[in-house]
């Protein structure tokens, strides 16, 4: 006879939170279930890394609950009864225990919000929504603060941020005086220095990876199953944030922006997977780096904290509070109305462009690459050469390990095509040659010249730049942040103009040979 159960409660993929209340006590009434089912696996071509990865935590997590005296179920993706949803696997488990109740964490996806809303609206017992208890702050509490104020700048939430959380704080004053130390968090990684080498860890993914490959799921990139050295569990993720603090925070915010051809990490931490499946928090790690500098605060200046405190409790919390605020609507905006295709060397690395090559090979062999190579080089192209924001989501929501969609379409669609026409960002982040340069080697060995415009070999960011700006005018030259481009573009001589235009129109004419 089955085993009755009073509560069934559902664990997606990205909640893998053991400090979670729900975890507190054991409870034989209640079953936890947890789920691969190809509505998840399918909606986009996900890097076989973040694939493994997922599955390899997920299953990982329900074991651990069950060794501390939970109930708990793990369909996996080649289970014969797993009816592939998540409204028809719980159906059937509703039924099969008799279970009286239902209940699940509020998802971060407006996908799956809306899909178990839906869900218990046709459910004919009670059902319970709870937070997830990572987040320093509630869905709408970005869209409260704002309300009733001028714009959605960030830099005024994370201050706010800061003083509710009292973060480096002194009093109601910023410590040292200054809330934002970007201006020193720019500089290019000197020749023949060498950051500390990434830790990295040897999971043994095979059996995740052979379900993958046997149900013959659409994945790209590469990946070793049996030496899988990104963190799959709660142990690893603290060993990777105690490395982060001890040997690449030092340095994390002076180089912060830097890109090299032979560093894939430099010094940054790459929790942002073990953070988005909520393994560990933002609490955690923002507490361990505020730790690790009032330990040694002659070791870490107050720039290299300050840039780190910056991105989580500043960007990582504004994006998902804009998310929550503009969708579904966010999704399908398209403020340049660009319908260009996305070149398929993006799924490939095979384009004569260095950084162009080195960032798009680094994140099919690794599924990461930094905050800069994902704004100023891979995605500042899509933005020039006019890319369809679809696409450029789709290729984002698959190929990064730590892509979710609250996370990637804010980051994608909003601040790097500024398709939202400025609610993220007060300008399209664009740069051409000399940007990449000013930040990177990748211009040094380059097929392309970093110092032209017009010539046969001139680097195409330095047209397409132009040619963007000229094309837009009418959408940009009343924002006063690009004056000076605009300045700059009407004082070159008409002869000029033409020859840059020409250059960018034989660039996107034959961008797949680029």
């Amino acid at each position: 006879m089955e085993k009755k159960y009073k509560v069934l409660r559902l664990l997606l993929g990205d909640q893998l939170n053991s400090r979670h209340s729900w975890f507190a006590h054991q409870d034989p009434s209640v079953l936890y279930v947890m789920m691969e089912i190809r509505t998840e696996t399918d909606y986009v071509w996900h890097h076989i890394q973040k694939a493994c990865a997922f599955f390899a935590a997920m299953e990982g997590f329900t074991e651990t609950l069950r060794n501390d005296g939970h109930d708990t179920l793990y369909i996996k993706l080649d289970d014969p009864s797993n009816k592939q949803s998540f409204a028809a696997n719980c159906d059937g488990l509703l039924k099969k225990y008799a279970i009286g109740k239902f209940e699940y964490q509020l998802p971060d996806e407006y996908r799956l919000d809306e899909e178990l809303k839906a869900y218990c609206k046709k459910l004919v017992i009670p059902f319970q929504t709870f937070d997830t208890e990572h987040f320093y702050t509630t869905r709408e509490e970005l869209g409260t603060f704002f309300s009733g104020k001028k714009g959605l700048l960030m830099e005024n939430f994370y201050r706010e941020m800061r003083k509710k959380h009292d973060i480096l704080m002194v009093a109601k004053e910023p410590v040292d005086g200054k809330w934002n130390f970007d201006e020193e968090n720019r500089s290019k990684l000197p020749k023949n220095h060498k950051p500390y080498a990434p830790l990295l860890f040897s999971n043994n993914v095979k059996s995740q990876y052979d379900r993958i490959a046997g149900a013959g799921l659409k994945t790209i990139g590469v990946v070793d199953p049996k030496n899988f050295y990104w963190p799959v569990n709660r142990q690893q993720a603290l060993e990777l944030l105690k490395y982060f603090t001890e040997f690449c925070l030092p340095l994390f915010g002076t180089f912060q922006d830097a890109m090299h051809s032979d560093e894939w990490s430099v010094y940054h931490s790459r929790l942002s997977f073990a953070m988005n499946t909520k393994m560990i928090s933002p609490k955690e790690v923002i507490a361990a780096a505020l730790m690790a500098w009032e330990q040694d605060k002659k070791a870490i200046s107050i720039n290299q904290l300050e840039g780190f405190v910056r991105q989580i409790l500043g960007w990582r919390e504004y994006m998902r509070g804009i998310y929550w605020l503009k969708m579904p609507e966010f999704e399908t905006m398209n403020y340049f109305d660009h319908q260009r295709k996305l070149p398929d060397w993006y799924w490939t690395g095979k384009t004569k462009m260095n950084c162009l090559k080195h960032s798009i090979d680094q994140s099919l062999q690794h599924a990461y690459a930094h905050h800069i190579q994902r704004l100023m080089v891979t995605g500042n192209f899509a933005l020039l050469a006019g890319i369809k924001p679809d696409e450029v989501d789709f290729w984002y929501l698959g190929i990064y390990i730590d892509a979710i969609q609250w996370v990637e379409i804010t980051n994608t669609r909003g601040m790097s095509q500024f398709a939202d026409g400025g609610i993220i960002g007060s300008k399209p982040y664009t740069g051409s040659a000399n940007y990449i340069h000013k930040q990177s080697n990748y211009c040094d060995k380059c097929h392309y010249d970093r110092n032209t415009k017009t010539e046969q070999n001139s680097c195409p960011f330095n047209s397409l730049y132009w040619d963007f700006h000229d094309r837009h005018r009418s959408k940009l030259s009343h924002n006063h942040r690009l004056s000076m481009v605009y300045r700059l573009w009407d004082k070159m001589a008409a002869d000029d103009r033409e020859a840059v235009l020409l250059r960018a129109n034989y660039c996107l004419e034959h961008v797949e040979e680029l």
